[in-house]
């Protein structure tokens, strides 16, 4: 999703940057590839002639049904290509058993494309918190923890770069003031039920934007990891997402949909972008297949402070949830 503000000026047709050269042999993970944006970008990997495609979805039927019509598609029907792997965002253990069966399993890793996210207006609570934050933040970050180094050192056998790109919004820099109210401490604030869920949603994607330039910083240069990190933002795309909406939510989101929504293939597209641009897009937020460092993300988000706060705020977290996960990640950069 994207600002309002913004959606009149949405580019639309935006180039495809992921090409046979630059996918061919490798092997990548998408979350939540089962529908949507994960789903096209999945289809793209497969077309372009990657070696292995791993559909990281909560619900395998929907997933299998996904690998049949991208194998279809890509014409890699009879091929060992597209896998359905179970990965439950709202589960930690879901989170560590993929981690683990990915490094064990797979040879390399070229690219995650965490991309599975919830804009739910139903109150559900995961792992101790509501449902946004458990999906869109920690497990998200928790996952990106568990495999950069397992990334890393797979890349170094390859001699390759790796990338890791989080899918956020540009939602996240119209809740200024929401964060300065919470700020303090983020996770308890944004699982405060007086929050709109669509202010709950763009509060997860701010922290989602902090923390990864914070993250970046700590992995500079990326010649010690050999793993690109960014996030990239896809713009209102005619998607699921937000399908559990009230309807005067459903409502104006189908009127946008209409007047300026990307198609979810169009919305792929930046997807690709970050899993296949180069060390210029490290720790960057991307948008319409550019780096949008200077012409989205406001000024206030690129405070460094404010960033290592919301980078602090996960990793305490994360180390309760796995001890020693983040020092273990921060080593392959040391």
């Amino acid at each position: 999703m994207s600002s309002d503000n913004a959606l009149p000026a949405q580019k639309r047709n935006l180039p495809l940057l992921a090409t046979r050269d630059n996918i061919e042999g490798r092997t990548y993970i998408v979350t939540g590839a089962n529908t949507g944006l994960g789903f096209e970008a999945a289809k793209h990997l497969a077309s372009l002639g990657a070696a292995k495609v791993i559909l990281a979805v909560r619900n395998t039927i929907t997933g299998q049904a996904a690998k049949q019509e991208i194998d279809t598609a890509a014409g890699t029907t009879d091929k060992d290509v597209v896998e359905v792997w179970p990965l439950d965002l709202c589960s930690y253990d879901s989170v560590k058993a993929f981690a683990k069966r990915a490094k064990t399993e797979l040879e390399r890793i070229d690219g995650l494309i965490e991309n599975a996210g919830l804009a739910q207006a139903r109150r559900e609570m995961a792992e101790g918190h509501t449902v946004q934050v458990t999906v869109n933040v920690l497990s998200t970050f928790l996952l990106a923890v568990l495999l950069l180094p397992v990334m890393s050192r797979k890349g170094k056998k390859f001699g390759t770069q790796s990338r890791l790109t989080i899918v956020t919004s540009s939602m996240g820099f119209t809740v200024k003031d929401q964060w300065e109210k919470i700020n303090r401490d983020p996770l308890t604030g944004m699982d405060d039920e007086a929050l709109h869920f669509m202010q709950t949603y763009s509060l997860t994607k701010l922290v989602e934007n902090l923390a990864v330039h914070h993250l970046a910083r700590e992995l500079w240069p990326v010649e010690k990891t050999g793993v690109i990190i960014n996030t990239v933002c896809p713009g209102l795309c005619v998607t699921k997402l937000g399908r559990d909406s009230p309807p005067d939510v459903m409502a104006n989101l189908r009127h946008l949909h209409a007047l300026f929504g990307r198609s979810a293939e169009d919305g792929s597209r930046t997807l690709l972008h970050g899993v296949v641009g180069g060390i210029e897009t490290h720790g960057k937020y991307l948008d319409s297949c550019e780096i949008a460092e200077d012409t989205v993300m406001p000024d206030w988000a690129k405070d460094p402070n404010m960033q290592k706060q919301a980078w602090d705020v996960i990793t305490k977290e994360l180390d309760a949830v796995e001890i020693g996960c983040v020092a273990k990640m921060l080593e392959c950069a040391a």
